[in-house]
């Protein structure tokens, strides 16, 4: 028996003495953390097993988009919206008497001779004629000349 001064030091009967080996240090194991398993459970794992922490989504940028691309505006700008206004007066106006002659009966013959008026006032007639010559030479091959 120890002298009653020492016995609040002393183990209670039961239990085991400690041995150096079996003391852990806070820095020398690795902390355990609860990550969800596939199942949607959280199950215990070592923090340096575990994957890495999920960042952050960054901010989204909500500010207003331009109405008509920057690029666009520098090419039209610079005189391609020029050229591109002229091819599209000539398909415009293929366009038109297109659906000039879809109206049918005397509107269309009268707005057909009006355009065939319009278009004979001081401007020179061309003529395009255009040759297509093909020669199959058997087997599926053959040639064509313009």
């Amino acid at each position: 028996m120890l002298p009653e001064r020492y016995q609040s030091y002393a183990q209670p009967a039961g239990q085991r003495v400690l041995q150096p080996r079996e003391i852990e240090l806070y820095d020398e194991y690795d902390p355990v953390v609860w990550v969800p398993s596939a199942y949607g459970e959280m199950v215990p794992m070592r923090k340096s097993q575990a994957p890495a922490a999920v960042q952050p989504m960054p901010p989204r940028d909500l500010s207003p988009q331009p109405l008509f691309d920057p690029l666009a505006q520098r090419m039209f700008g610079g005189g391609l919206g020029a050229g591109a206004a002229g091819a599209g007066v000539g398909w415009g106006i293929g366009q038109a008497a297109a659906g000039i002659a879809t109206i049918g009966g005397t509107t269309a013959v009268l707005a057909m001779l009006a355009l065939w008026l319009l278009a004979k006032a001081g401007r020179s007639t061309v003529h395009v004629r255009q040759e297509v010559h093909n020669h199959n030479r058997g087997f599926g091959r053959s040639t064509t000349n313009l």
